[in-house]
């Protein structure tokens, strides 16, 4: 009975320590290789860690791409997001869902279409005014939470400075001028 439940223990742990191999078809995640779309070599969703995702052809389903840059020069129909990167879509090419940045920077040429909604939070942004948006814009400058940040640095960095000095005064002792040199 032992014997049979110590084979079932084993049994059971190489079944957990080798899962099958996922499959996704069409699905491409990556960690610190870069993801390239090319016009005969389409995919479904991406997902990229520390690497950059070039769309030249389609992508069916989502882009998510953190720590790296997108480039979009075809045609995303799903959401573009970033974090932490840079969004850049070329002149007439397509979003079809919503396109979202977080610390980052978007850059979108003329006559860029997005289907869903646009939101820039705490990234600058360059978008034309021939880009069409289909839902709302959201944009969030990055001075709205480094601003704060730099007044109170200033403060801190004064205070500290006056300070400093207010020490050195008390501490040293005044020196006398020096005496004039001796005339040649």
């Amino acid at each position: 009975m032992r014997r049979r439940l110590v084979v079932l223990c084993l049994f059971a742990a190489a079944m957990v320590a080798a899962p099958g191999r996922a499959r996704a078809e069409d699905d491409d995640v990556q960690f610190f290789n870069n993801i390239h779309v090319t016009p005969d070599a389409p995919i479904q969703n991406a997902v990229c860690f520390f690497c950059n995702v070039d769309v030249d052809g389609k992508a069916s389903g989502d882009l998510v791409v953190f720590f790296g840059n997108v480039r979009i020069s075809g045609e995303a129909n799903g959401d573009v997001v970033n974090f932490f990167g840079s969004t850049s879509a070329e002149g007439n090419s397509a979003i079809g869902g919503d396109m979202v940045n977080f610390f980052g920077s978007v850059h979108l040429g003329e006559g860029v279409k997005v289907g869903g909604d646009l939101v820039a939070m705490f990234s600058t942004t360059h978008v034309p005014s021939t880009v069409s948006v289909g839902g709302d814009h959201v944009f969030f400058s990055p001075w709205i939470i480094f601003a704060p940040f730099i007044v109170i640095f200033l403060i801190v960095y004064f205070i500290v400075h006056e300070v400093r000095m207010r020490h050195i005064r008390m501490t040293m002792p005044p020196y006398p001028m020096p005496p004039m040199p001796p005339p040649q």
